[in-house]
């Protein structure tokens, strides 16, 4: 697979500071992909900064579930070139019940429909709460992918979906080419963070276990992820390496991931 991506969060600090030049510097380690956040909010520089560097958005991470004018995201998404629309975050408080999943699953199901109008695909990005939440014994993610209709699209966190207690390899297999894209991060797989949830009000709201546990991220291949057997498993979806914190120079890490992903997908 050629052409990974890269979520744009990873460096968020550096886009906060200065978008272009974060862009730029992304484009500067070889991606010619990028996965924007919250792209809606700035559109236009998003834009800009796009076009000057020479990367491509085929992907993009917004909290369309829970918008009041979700046309106006995807609108955004299409003015970027985009394909797919990720809503990355429903809080674990709201997965707790079937109710729960099929009120998600319903929402989901109709902001698919909109897209598809507008000639874009529509999906869900998980954590681990989906897969440790269970429902009459069985994780709620497998619920919820029961109950989207056959256009929703998924995009596969695979290091929080192994966290949550998944086969990651497996769960890929069985979902088959309805996952548009992985989440390529790698890290320590500790049983200590697996039912270690962030606030409902915010993923970045978190216990001091899982702020370790984002910080304790590695490079691909460089962790306890089966990162290979994920790629496999997967062959046609898009590479997105993330991070979602990172002890030492994150534009480093970014770059030893594509590196790997070079050499080893």
């Amino acid at each position: 697979m050629s052409n990974p991506s890269v979520q744009l969060y990873s460096v968020r600090d550096a886009v906060d500071e200065n978008l272009d030049e974060a862009v730029a510097r992304v484009a500067e380690i070889g991606f010619r992909n990028v996965e924007p956040y919250a792209f809606h909010l700035r559109t236009a520089d998003y834009k800009r900064a796009f076009a000057a560097s020479g990367v491509q958005a085929p992907s993009g991470h917004a909290p369309v579930i829970d918008s009041d004018a979700p046309g106006s995201i995807f609108d955004a998404a299409a003015e970027l070139g985009m394909t797919t629309v990720i809503d990355p975050f429903i809080p674990t408080d709201r997965w707790q019940t079937s109710d729960d999943v099929h009120r998600i699953a319903d929402r989901v199901n109709e902001l698919t429909a909109q897209a598809k109008e507008r000639g874009l695909e529509f999906g869900y990005h998980n954590h681990q709460w989906e897969f440790t939440n269970k429902v009459e014994g069985r994780p709620v993610y497998d619920l919820f992918v029961e109950l989207l209709g056959p256009d929703t699209v998924l995009e596969v966190d695979t290091f929080w979906a192994t966290v949550g207690g998944a086969d990651a390899p497996a769960l890929l297999r069985s979902l088959g080419d309805r996952v548009r894209a992985l989440h390529i991060k790698d890290g320590t797989i500790d049983e200590d963070i697996r039912n270690v949830l962030p606030s409902s009000e915010s993923a970045l709201i978190v216990p001091e276990a899982l702020k370790a546990a984002f910080e304790n991220q590695t490079p691909a291949g460089q962790g306890d992820v089966d990162v290979k057997a994920i790629l496999e498993a997967a062959p046609n979806a898009l590479r997105v390496v993330e991070f979602d914190a990172y002890r030492g120079d994150v534009f480093e890490g970014i770059a030893e991931s594509l590196a790997w992903l070079t050499a080893n997908d």
